[in-house]
């Protein structure tokens, strides 16, 4: 008797979410199969996405073989920015760390106008993360809305505390969301469902945050697997969103990765394939070799 394997069909859809803007945009989500489920009925029409990571200011804290690569433009958030795309990405995330009142607490209107210059120097979509400060996020994010009026940044995080203030701003100057909670689907949804009360569920890209390997990232893996699955299985409205999972920084502040450049190779590869097996569609790294080494693992190019 010949054996044919089993062949799930699914009726939800992953919500299909475009970033950027003309020629600088690109597509994310819109499957209906799960993770790498390539033999199952349905399709995933975008696949996974890789980003690269930019500060607003030269780090402090990273080890000389993160910075290496960069080292002749890594003070010049502009140059950095447009020598990614030199390592073929397909976004770029700018994380505007000196806005943060704990670090440099540098105003809005400075933040807003090298995300715009950012923006315009690259070929390819741009995320905007503010400080995480969820009081100063909402000018610096706000501001940053307004002043890139129209190009369609992903742009985040959207926090509990800040969701109707930076939504709006999101909304009002046609951009896309990400709303971040702290690993506890039940907080997810909550958050989903109260932005989605004013804005739209199709803008709207969920961040549940992620460690590095070692560090606790078997939770954030379960939690990205279990969204996925209630979005695609369960059609639950609130979870059918893409996925972003922002893990240079996790990766790179681990003890292993900052003595050995191997280490930290493997170590944010590794955590970038286990979320891309969990769900993610789009990652922010922060070393090109890992991009390079993620585009031949998986052979999306």
């Amino acid at each position: 008797m010949e054996y044919k394997a089993p062949v799930e069909a699914y009726t939800g859809v992953v919500r299909e979410i475009t970033i950027g803007k003309g020629r600088k945009s690109s597509k994310i989500g819109g499957e209906n199969i799960l993770p790498f489920h390539f033999f199952d009925q349905g399709s995933n029409p975008n696949p996974a996405k890789f980003a690269l990571e930019v500060l607003d200011m030269e780090p402090q804290d990273w080890p000389k073989h993160a910075v290496e690569p960069f080292q002749d433009v890594i003070s010049d958030p502009v140059k950095w920015a447009k020598q990614c795309q030199d390592f073929s990405v397909d976004a770029v995330s700018l994380s505007l760390i000196s806005t943060d009142p704990a670090v440099k607490d540098a105003p809005a209107d400075k933040a807003a106008a090298l995300a715009k210059e950012v923006a315009e120097a690259i070929n390819v979509p741009l995320i905007v993360y503010g400080s995480g400060d969820g009081k100063k996020d909402v000018e610096v994010l706000s501001k940053v809305a307004e002043v890139c009026d129209g190009m369609n940044l992903l742009m985040g995080p959207v926090l509990k505390e800040n969701y109707e203030a930076v939504g709006k701003a999101i909304l009002e100057h046609g951009h896309t969301a990400i709303t971040q909670t702290p690993l506890d689907i039940n907080l997810l949804k909550e958050l989903n469902v109260k932005l989605s009360k004013f804005f739209p569920s199709d803008r709207i890209v969920i961040d549940p945050l992620t460690s590095g390997l070692g560090y606790g990232m078997e939770y954030g893996f379960s939690l990205i697997e279990r969204v996925k699955q209630i979005g695609i299985i369960t059609k639950d409205s609130m979870t059918m969103m893409p996925i972003i999972a922002n893990i240079g920084g996790e990766c790179w502040k681990t003890k292993q990765a900052k003595e050995n450049k191997e280490q930290g190779l493997l170590w944010e590869g590794i955590t970038a394939l286990s979320l891309l097996l969990a769900g993610a569609n789009i990652i922010v790294l922060r070393h090109p070799e890992t991009l390079k080494l993620m585009n031949e693992t998986i052979k999306t190019r």
